[in-house]
């Protein structure tokens, strides 16, 4: 009689298991599964490339011996990623796939984006940094349009955000499929609106988003600011569907006080029902996050504890770097044949370690907005005090803005923090501010080497 291809499998891991150590088998051999039995060549899927490339380099030879052995003829061991990961992008190849989905979601509107699978609650990992956001996506799905409406989720990019308001989507429409969820980019409503005066066919807009949704998400809607048009036809579709009890979620890189050119109606609207910030994952929940994206596509063994936590320590801007982080590490092991250690994330991970990293320890504590000004006060000739006073001198002009920038660039602090840190001085300025650094050290090399400068010593403290 003859053998399933997982039947011949089972018998070559049965055998492999008495000459390879058990750790190895537990992590490369057993997250397979046999697919095809072709003549002599039995065909195995792996979780992904790198598993394939793995096995082929490391195991190959013995496995086509023990099967060779086991069958009593030659049989070639051929390593294939699973199809369906192979059809997904290769961020996603650390995030469990989806399950079978369990509603038909209506399309609200033809050209509205799709729901991402991978934004889920059970796979957003909290922490400090996002708990209050959380805590209020979780509340908008129990009573939708009633609790936190509209719900302004911000922070800067790769934070949650996007994952965060649809994961709301998915939560309410697990409990009512029938539930017309819209969700779009503002910069796709602000193209939409455009055509729609071309073509004169702006009462078919308003009709799809003011009438035919009972869930609007918004992303990026500072992208609004300075759009006059386009702002006037948000806010009367804003107040027809707040009116009729349905449910806004809008997210942006920073509060809606803080988005310029933004008309103050609108202020006023995304502040009525609660606005809540992500921020930067700290040390604890970095390592969760990595720890969680380990757990989700079996990397126990692939990856050290201590590997994770050296990432976590080094990289700290926003979970896609995390991310990015751990593809590029497994890449980097599968093109040098080596295990995943310390020492080879410092090799493949030299241009994602933030300048002024100990490699030999942990990161140093990021200064505070007293030493930022002092350094930069020190280095222009000035005094902190006259940084933070109201005078606006020619000669205090230039450091302030430089202290504010580095304010921004390193603490991540909200615009209004900053203000009030520089003499209680309004948003607009520190927006002002900010743009004006960048735009000089884009044109002046040395004004940006000398900033630069500036900011090594204040990471290097």
């Amino acid at each position: 009689m003859s053998l399933s291809a997982k039947e011949v499998w089972k018998r070559v891991l049965d055998e492999a298991a008495r000459q390879l150590p058990e750790k190895v088998v537990r992590a490369w051999l057993e997250p397979t599964e046999a697919v095809a039995l072709e003549g002599d060549r039995l065909v195995v899927a792996v979780p992904d490339e790198f598993a394939a490339k793995w096995n082929e380099t490391n195991h190959g030879v013995l496995i086509s011996r023990v099967a060779e052995t086991v069958m009593g003829k030659p049989l070639n061991v051929v390593f294939r990623v699973q199809e369906d990961r192979q059809r997904r992008p290769q961020m996603d190849f650390f995030v469990s796939p989806p399950a079978a989905a369990a509603f038909a979601q209506p399309a609200a509107n033809p050209s509205a984006q799709p729901l991402n699978e991978r934004y889920k609650f059970e796979t957003f990992v909290i922490g400090k940094s996002n708990q209050l956001a959380a805590a209020a996506a979780h509340a908008a799905v129990e009573a939708p349009g009633k609790t936190y409406n509209p719900l302004f989720i911000y922070g800067a990019t790769g934070l949650g955000k996007t994952h965060l308001m649809q994961a709301i989507a998915h939560s309410i429409l697990q409990r009512a499929p029938d539930t017309r969820v819209l969700y779009v980019s503002a910069e796709q409503f602000i193209n939409e609106v455009i055509e729609g005066i071309s073509r004169r066919t702006m009462p078919e807009l308003r009709k799809r988003y003011r009438h035919d949704i009972d869930l609007f998400l918004v992303d990026d809607v500072h992208f609004l600011e300075g759009k006059e048009a386009t702002q006037e036809e948000f806010f009367h579709t804003f107040n027809a569907l707040y009116e009729a009890g349905k449910q806004i979620v809008l997210t942006s890189d920073r509060p809606p006080k803080e988005i310029p050119g933004l008309e103050a109606r609108l202020v006023s609207r995304f502040e009525w029902g609660m606005v809540a910030d992500i921020g930067q994952p700290d040390l604890e929940h970095r390592i969760a996050i990595l720890r969680k994206k380990q757990e989700q596509d079996h990397l126990e063994m692939t990856i050290p504890d201590d590997v994770l936590r050296f990432i976590a320590e080094h990289v700290r801007s926003n979970v896609r770097e995390l991310e990015g982080c751990i593809i590029k590490l497994l890449l980097f092991a599968s093109l040098k044949h080596r295990e995943v250690s310390i020492e080879l994330a410092r090799e493949a991970l030299t241009d994602k370690i933030r300048p002024g990293d100990d490699f030999h320890g942990p990161p140093k504590s990021m200064p505070s907005i007293d030493r930022i000004q002092d350094v930069v006060a020190r280095r222009w000739g000035v005094t902190s005090e006259q940084l933070r006073s109201k005078a606006r001198i020619k000669t205090l002009v230039v450091p302030r803005q430089i202290a504010m920038f580095l304010a921004r660039d390193i603490l991540q602090m909200q615009l209004v923090e900053i203000g009030q840190a520089f003499g209680g001085r309004d948003h607009s300025t520190v927006i002002h501010s900010v743009d004006k650094v960048q735009r000089q050290m884009s044109r002046d090399r040395s004004f940006r080497d000398r900033i630069e400068s500036a900011r090594s010593e204040l990471i290097a403290q």
